[in-house]
């Protein structure tokens, strides 16, 4: 913003990774070796090496992902004003009934040989769940209770230089503290950096660039330092690693540094072309080298403008995002980036532009990749205020820790160029009365106060009292989430010029089921504890996507939506939070195992411009139900398509703008089932057939298809592939409703990961080499070992033919 209340909100690019290893300064990230009980431990332990009882880990490390499942963890009677709830009622499964409440102690030891007089020694998390209480040596040195922040401690005072040093973190999470699973542990990187006490403050620079033109780009360095007598050396590299600038500077402004450096015709920045240059810093003591850091950023402009929304690098451009929450399915909260890239690879293909993390604090990972893969980011922060959701949510701490908590958020990740906007919440109770918008204020001016660049945003759902009472009219950006039927009042009371869909659609499925009749429906339950994959259900808040999309096609002032939600999750199995077993979403566009369900290919349909999407449902096996109806849907990019059954034509359907449904879908609503082969002819504009698809009822199961996202994975012990399990009849068509138990082996240079099959009533527990399919399908997950080499997976259900794939390893 070039002011506080500017309605042209202009936010300059920035990345950042993070800072290497140099000679000034090192970095050991704890991953390795550490020691994790889930219990209670007394202080007298501390300093102790080995205590009986004690297990192996690595770091990322979620303790309740293993489970089991059971419906009475954190069963919550509770009134959920957010759905519309008149009365309190029980729900399990509300934080996917995994062993997440309790304590967990960690332990690691670990050495600092370069460490000595004159240095410091910071410790720091990228996450922990939660209430963490760190120790170095026995002294306690700090704590951070909330679970999605980011935080760290000096330790210099703490630590013994060249000897061993004890690491101690004590996490608890309390029941009644989440409305969806929050894992369990810690869940984020550690790292110890140890650099030289004249040094550039952690999380203390700041780049933007706040001219962009063509033929030169400004690009903004502000730098906070410990020390006097300093000069700044910057050199800014291309991708290649080429200086195409470099600038010093001996002025400090009491601890701040500022340079601006010029780049002649710079490479932009956007979601298609994600161009990231570096900065070199280097700190001097007069002669001699103190420290030194690499900061990749990108150049770009955004400004925000009204009744248009979103212009990037010029170009009006609107969010077609997703809400992700953070656990990775069956791998549980434990970050891990290759699981992280294959969901935004999947999000890509859709046509997916924008993410929006939901309703926590992202993963370092998590935005590197989106600066490298031109993902637009939304970063939010909390889902509670001062107001509570549940008895032990952030509400215990926000008065405490909100800023703080707010200040390492902006300063952490500032700097990563696809963050465009901040949230500072998500649907809080505070939206009603005087003091919430004082504390949306408060907040804001947080935001303002720490990145002046980039405008905030809160995700609203109670959308008619924030017109009445101020709260909308505050923010840079008014969110709502879902209340279309208040988009036009909303835009004609609110100043800003443009609105956002914060939240859109919460459309229910599950892939692979479809329900009959087919028709529109809220809430609706079957006795399976499944939703069907047409398309046409809902939650009582909340809409099918055709709504959305209407809003998007004909309002300028609509700047776009995140869709609720890219992907399944754990916990909040709507509409069945009262039943069990049922312990994860079925909100996602991709199910719990990233398999697209029908709705993908609907999104990708308007989202994807550059390639074909032609995609038939339901699946074409209904034994007894012969010669009744059984409508058919196809989603493609193209406006009109024929559609065949066994050869004989059901007629040609054109999207329309008459209904709501026939904006985007093509529908055959009196088909007769009958034993086959679907087949489907798309027509370009000139009404020439230019793309077909079929499908046929499949035979009984016969063997196994297996097939790698990817094939070649990095031998670090930590990358993933992931193989898609296809049940299939002697001719290789998919079984679509087959549920053979599958069992798993891996040898060589790999192991066993996980498996899902995205069934979100399934009690199987995803570290077991074993599984149902379900719709015909589940995604094995394998690992790779610090050797290189090659690693076959080999799957094997009863009555059918085993097949085995083979993933190369190799070093980096």
């Amino acid at each position: 913003m070039k002011s506080l209340f500017s309605l042209f909100i202009i936010l300059f690019l920035f990345s950042a990774c993070a800072e290497t290893d140099n000679e000034t300064r090192s970095k050991q990230t704890l991953e390795k070796d550490w020691k994790f009980i889930n219990q209670e431990v007394t202080d007298a332990q501390l300093p102790a090496t080995a205590v009986d009882g004690w297990e192996d880990v690595k770091v990322p490390h979620d303790w309740a992902i293993k489970g089991p499942f059971d419906k009475q963890i954190d069963a919550q009677k509770v009134r959920v004003a957010q759905d519309m709830e008149d009365e309190a009622r029980l729900r399990t499964g509300r934080t996917g009934a995994l062993p997440h409440i309790g304590i967990g102690w960690y332990r690691k030891t670990f050495e600092l040989p370069d460490f000595g007089p004159g240095k410091k020694a910071l410790l720091v998390f990228d996450g922990a769940m939660s209430n963490a209480e760190v120790y170095i040596n026995g002294e306690k040195v700090g704590n951070r209770p909330y679970g999605y922040s980011y935080f760290y401690f000096d330790i210099s005072d703490f630590v013994n230089a060249g000897e061993e040093n004890l690491l101690a973190v004590r996490l608890e999470n309390k029941e009644s503290s989440s409305r969806w699973y929050p894992g369990a542990g810690i869940y984020r990187k550690v790292q110890i950096i140890v650099k030289d006490e004249v040094n550039f403050k952690q999380w203390g620079t700041f780049i933007t660039t706040p001219f962009v033109s063509n033929e030169l780009a400004q690009v903004n360095l502000k730098a906070e330092v410990n020390g006097s007598n300093i000069n700044v050396v910057t050199e800014i590299r291309d991708a290649e690693g080429n200086i195409v600038a470099t600038n010093t500077t001996d002025e400090v402004f009491g601890t701040k540094t500022e340079q601006n450096i010029a780049i002649p015709n710079p490479k932009l920045w956007d979601t298609e072309s994600p161009y990231l240059y570096t900065a070199n810093m280097k700190l001097y003591k007069g002669n001699t080298l103190k420290d030194e850091q690499n900061i990749r950023f990108g150049v770009r402009s955004v400004v925000y403008e009204r009744g248009k929304g979103l212009v990037l690098n010029g170009k009006v451009t609107k969010f077609k995002g997703v809400c992700l929450h953070h656990d990775l399915g069956p791998l549980g909260a434990a970050v891990n980036k290759a699981a992280l890239k294959r969901q935004l690879t999947i999000l890509k293909d859709m046509g997916c532009n924008a993410i929006r993390s939901s309703h926590n604090m992202p993963s370092m990972e998590q935005l590197e990749l989106c600066d490298e893969m031109g993902f637009l980011f939304l970063a939010e922060s909390f889902d509670e205020w001062a107001k509570p959701k549940v008895e032990n949510g952030y509400n215990l701490y926000f008065n405490d820790w909100a800023e703080k908590d707010v200040v390492n958020l902006v300063r952490a990740t500032r700097n990563h160029p696809s963050i465009v906007m901040w949230s500072s919440g998500n649907e809080v109770p505070d939206q009603w009365g005087t003091e919430g918008v004082k504390l949306a204020k408060w907040l804001q001016d947080i935001f303002h106060r720490e990145d002046p660049t980039r405008p905030v945003t809160v995700g609203m759902d109670q959308v008619g009292n924030t017109l009445k009472n101020g709260f909308g009219a505050i923010m840079d950006i008014p969110g709502l989430n879902y209340r279309l039927h208040l988009y036009d009042e909303a835009y004609e009371r609110f100043p800003q010029g443009f609105i956002l869909g914060s939240e859109t659609a919460s459309t229910v499925s599950s892939r692979g089921i479809y329900k009959f009749p087919v028709e529109q429906a809220k809430m609706k339950r079957y006795d399976d504890f499944q939703s069907s994959s047409y398309d046409l259900e809902a939650c009582s808040w909340s809409n099918i996507p055709d709504e959305d999309f209407y809003w998007q096609d004909n309002f300028d002032w609509v700047i776009g939506e995140f869709v609720w939600t890219g992907f399944d999750y754990l916990g909040e199995p709507t509409p069945y939070n009262e039943a069990w077993p049922s312990r994860s979403s079925y909100f996602g566009i991709c199910d719990l195992a990233g398999l697209p369900k029908d709705r993908y290919y609907l999104y990708r349909s308007r989202w994807n411009t550059e390639d074909e999407t032609l995609h038939i449902l339901p699946h074409w096996n209904w034994e007894g139900r012969e010669g009744e109806t059984t409508p058919v849907f196809v989603y493609t990019n193209y406006n009109s398509a024929e559609l065949f059954v066994n050869g004989k034509s059901q007629g040609v359907q054109k999207k329309s703008k008459e209904t709501l449904l026939n904006r985007n879908r093509l529908m055959w609503m009196d088909v007769k089932y009958e034993p086959g082969t679907v087949k489907v002819v798309a027509f370009d504009n000139n009404g020439n057939a230019v793309a077909e698809q079929e499908i046929r009822t499949a035979g009984a199961p016969h063997h196994l298809q297996l097939s790698a996202d990817r094939d070649e994975i990095t031998a670090n012990g930590n990358d993933l592939s992931y193989i898609t399990v296809s049940v299939v009849d002697e001719d290789g068509n998919i079984c679509p409703t087959a549920t053979n138990q599958l069992n798993f082996k891996v040898s060589g240079a790999g192991k066993y990961k996980a498996v899902c099959n995205g069934d979100a009533t399934s009690l199987e527990l995803f570290h077991l080499p074993t599984m149902k399919a379900f719709s015909g399908k589940l995604v094995v997950t394998v690992q790779s070992v610090e050797e290189a080499g090659e690693m076959q997976l080999e799957v094997s259900g009863e009555g059918l033919e085993p097949a085995t794939i083979s993933i190369k390893t190799k070093q980096i």
